[in-house]
């Protein structure tokens, strides 16, 4: 698709899904993409800051002086660009389409699975979508690292489908996070994995504004108090899972026109995917066209296998699980399904292709 505002994931090099094997099991060539600070590293502490693009990064740079100070620059995270695909895809260092975990919200067997809540039609799902069967892949390629994220995680199904048999150490406030990390580099651990997720918070609720610079600078201390407990010959590794925009009340419910060849919806506002009733896959593609291309990239399904924005390679069981034709928002939308709810209407989302949600940095820093 020539529209050089739309950003495809770059899987063959400076990717999320790359920053995992390159820590974990290097190869003979350091990557040229990959900050040298972290080469020969003995000690690696890798933190995700959910929801902190490389846009909205280099936007402030008052609020976040220690992130901006240190070594790198900007990576592509996965598509869709959302937390639970990008999560899985750092931890097994593999693409959407073949961990199998490709949006918030996947079609598995005619129900709409949630995945960060492990839910369909609002009840646990664990027993009948099991997430050890969703995603088979181990994490860290069997490493077995420390894991250092919000002890509510401890038992959720998304943990489990990306997370299995990591050893895990729970925080509840971000002073906890820096003092897990600090005892486990004490104990000599060679790699941490750590996850924040207040600045992905803090921008659905609020927005792009003053809450969401407030919250960059928190997390700018968070930086810094972690650098301030490495020990000598460690690194602190930052990355994030995606950007956001700033959509407001900019929603788009798709046309009855669109809605009469539907039979389901699942993704996200921003990646939005329609499965189309029997036989009406065509119809379904002209009328997005004709309704939604004024807003964004209205997208086939064999397009986005064939252009590999899933990865070179999608599982069969993968691909079961998208919609015949995806409204991927181009400009600051989100299109609406009444399905999709939570406690509180999103102001800033994510989940599309452009370069503010594609975005995200990868940056190392010595103590």
């Amino acid at each position: 698709m020539a529209d050089e505002r739309l950003v495809l994931p770059d899987y063959d090099g400076p990717c999320v899904t790359n920053v995992v094997p390159t820590l974990l099991e290097p190869g003979a060539v350091w990557p040229g993409w990959f900050p040298a600070a972290a080469q020969d590293a003995e000690q690696v502490v890798l933190l995700v800051l959910d929801g902190l693009g490389w846009n909205q990064l280099e936007a402030r740079p008052a609020c976040a002086p220690t992130i901006r100070g240190l070594e790198g620059g900007a990576i592509t995270t996965v598509a869709p660009s959302t937390t639970a695909a990008a999560l899985t895809s750092i931890t097994t260092g593999l693409p959407p389409g073949s961990h199998g975990v490709v949006g918030y919200r996947i079609a598995v067997d005619g129900e709409v699975l949630n995945v960060l809540r492990w839910q369909t039609s609002g009840r646990d799902a664990r027993a009948t979508i099991p997430p050890d069967k969703l995603q088979v892949h181990e994490p860290f390629a069997g490493h077995r690292p420390p894991v250092v994220t919000r002890a509510e995680f401890r038992d959720s199904g998304f943990t489990q489908a990306h997370l299995d048999r990591t050893r895990f150490a729970g925080w509840r406030v971000s002073s906890s996070l820096v003092t897990e990390v600090a005892q486990l580099l004490g104990r000599g651990e060679p790699f941490v994995y750590a996850y924040y997720e207040g600045i992905d918070k803090v921008a659905h609720e609020y927005g792009l504004g003053d809450f969401y610079d407030a919250e960059l600078v928190s997390a700018d201390r968070l930086v810094a108090d972690l650098l301030g407990v490495l020990p000598p010959g460690a690194v602190l590794v930052v990355t994030s899972d995606h950007g956001q925009v700033d959509v407001g009340d900019r929603i788009v419910t798709p046309a009855p026109e669109v809605l009469a060849h539907v039979v389901q919806q699942s993704g996200e506002g921003r990646f939005r995917w329609l499965h189309a009733r029997p036989g009406h896959t065509r119809q379904l593609l002209e009328a997005a066209r004709a309704h939604h291309g004024d807003t964004g990239w209205v997208v086939s399904l064999e397009e986005v296998l064939d252009d590999h924005w899933f990865g070179p390679v999608v599982m069969p069981s993968a691909q079961r699980m998208l919609g015949d034709v995806a409204l991927v928002a181009r400009d600051p939308v989100s299109y609406h399904d009444p399905a999709d709810s939570g406690p509180f209407e999103l102001v800033a989302r994510h989940g599309s292709l452009t370069a503010d949600e594609i975005l995200v940095p990868l940056l190392v820093g010595h103590g």
